[in-house]
């Protein structure tokens, strides 16, 4: 089975068969559950005709090669990766106030898989990144995303600097986060169409990203800590845009 095609954990699943049943070709579960939670993934895939087999708990280990499945791996239909092409799509179906997330070399997938979830529920129409030496779809994100990664496109791309350069030709904002400069992102006009362009976990954006940005911000820091994780640090500043947008709108 293709790491690329399978989602495991209850969360994962169960918001796969709620949201997006047709991509999942069948559904193994592990033998001997009999509780609440998987009596309701049960249901929910009859009620879809997606296929279920059972396996021992050997087995499932062997089909994700991880052991945190929680008794559930869905397999799905082949997607392909998103390229660069892909974007003109999503930003033409965006609207007037396109709104874009940049993850400049984010290579854990829990983070990814973090800001994916993070993504969704700020309303964030594309997640872009490197297509080297960067975090890809896997099941881990998946799982974490918790059924984000199947409603945010994510697009690879192989060259950052030249589509930052696109995103500014298509009437986005880029806007980077940095510990360095002054201007608070509560003080900086996050409306209209956007990107936010995020750094790496510890490095922080490349030089050439950051060039490219048109407005730079921080995240004040009260304490004695120096910087947030990528993921808090990702939904920090995406619920300042959103909560932005919402005054704009009133």
């Amino acid at each position: 089975m293709s790491d690329a095609t399978t989602v495991f954990g209850l969360h994962a699943v169960r918001t796969l068969l709620q949201r997006h049943a047709s991509k999942i070709v069948q559904l193994y579960v592990q033998r001997g559950r009999d509780d609440a939670r998987m009596n309701e993934l049960l249901s929910l895939a009859k009620e879809h005709h997606i296929k279920v087999e059972q396996r021992s708990s050997q087995e499932m280990d062997k089909l994700t090669s991880s052991e945190s499945h929680q008794g559930v791996i869905a397999q799905l239909k082949k997607i392909d990766n998103l390229g660069e092409g892909a974007l003109d799509d999503v930003l033409d179906k965006a609207g007037a106030s396109p709104l874009v997330l940049v993850l400049d070399g984010v290579t854990d997938p829990h983070n990814l898989g973090a800001c994916l979830r993070t993504a969704d529920a700020a309303g964030v129409h594309a997640v872009i990144v490197p297509r080297d030496r960067a975090a890809g779809l896997s099941p881990v994100v998946r799982k974490v995303a918790a059924g984000a990664a199947e409603t945010v496109p994510l697009v690879q791309v192989t060259n950052l600097a030249r589509t930052l350069r696109w995103l500014k030709e298509r009437g986005l904002w880029l806007v980077g986060t940095d510990d360095e400069v002054t201007q608070s992102i509560y003080t900086a006009k996050l409306t209209g169409p956007m990107a936010v362009v995020m750094g790496a976990e510890g490095a922080g954006m490349r030089r050439l990203t950051k060039e490219h940005c048109d407005l730079l911000v921080n995240i004040p820091m009260q304490g004695v800590v120096e910087s947030l994780n990528v993921s808090v640090a990702t939904g920090v500043t995406l619920y300042e845009v959103v909560r932005q947008r919402t005054l704009n709108t009133k």
